[in-house]
């Protein structure tokens, strides 16, 4: 697997005029020597609308496909991902300067890790910017404890997973992204947090936009039955995972180090924290 970090983004039509932005925060960032990244970009669709907003750089691939959704779309990127890591930028967001370094420093450093995620804050329609009170402190987040958190605090995630960093083999042993019309990006971070430890970064890794556009602004994810059903076939799917006797890394991976004492973390849902968190958003 070659040193290279795949930035998977799905797209459609009324989120492409938001792609140049995204493409500058990922051509300001700065990776250690001998690591690049390839940016593939999914539309969810086959529209004339998104081509032209589509950076002409020859790391960036373009691919369309029928609509199926972002989880869909991220999903079948996949086929493209020809790095040892994956890393999640929606197309309506920008990467924090260092984001990517600090990701690949976290996982490249600890061999247990199997998934990153980091701080984010709101970029709302006036330019001003917003945090979380409520992020975990920096440093590994233990296996369950994001799903602990999420469950009791009603499907609120502590981390957001807009921000995900993910070994690549691992995203593709538990089949990509949710097939789920919303909540997909939060059905992957809990079945990850079942099997692998992951890491948080307190420092800035994204600008979330808000914008009246997006679908987590859309009244039909607010559905509440849908909700309910989206929210008991991801808990179902991560509390089964953690049944199992199967975890990243193996167990018996000499390479594998000791640590210390657990630390856990609060998150949050990238789906249903950041629609619900103010009213009106």
């Amino acid at each position: 697997m070659t040193r290279r970090i795949v930035v998977v983004t799905a797209v459609h039509a009324p989120s492409a005029r938001f792609l140049p932005d995204a493409y500058a925060s990922l051509a300001g960032q700065h990776l250690p020597g001998g690591w690049d990244w390839h940016w593939v970009i999914q539309e969810d669709g086959t529209s004339n609308d998104v081509a032209p907003h589509v950076p002409a750089d020859p790391r960036v691939t373009f691919r369309q496909g029928r609509p199926g959704g972002p989880g869909v779309a991220r999903t079948i990127a996949l086929s493209e991902a020809d790095g040892a890591y994956v890393k999640v930028l929606d197309a309506d967001d920008r990467l924090a300067p260092g984001a990517l370094a600090r990701d690949l420093a976290a996982l490249e450093a600890d061999r247990t890790l199997g998934w990153a995620t980091s701080r984010v804050l709101d970029v709302l329609p006036d330019g001003s910017t917003l945090g979380f009170p409520g992020d975990p402190e920096h440093g590994p987040i233990e296996r369950g404890a994001v799903l602990d958190h999420w469950a009791a605090h009603d499907f609120l995630s502590p981390v957001h997973p807009a921000t995900l960093f993910v070994r690549r083999e691992l995203a593709l042993a538990l089949g990509g992204w949710m097939a789920l019309p919303a909540s997909e990006d939060t059905g992957l971070l809990l079945a990850l947090n079942s099997v692998s430890r992951g890491w948080f970064s307190a420092e800035v890794g994204l600008l979330y936009r808000k914008w009246e556009g997006q679908a987590t602004g859309q009244a039909a994810h607010l559905d509440k039955a849908e909700r309910a059903a989206r929210m008991a076939v991801i808990e179902a799917r991560a509390r089964a995972l953690a049944t199992f006797r199967w975890s990243y890394p193996d167990r018996l991976d000499p390479l594998v180090h000791s640590h210390g004492p657990p630390r856990g973390g609060e998150h949050r849902d990238h789906d249903d924290f950041r629609a619900r968190r103010r009213p009106g958003a």
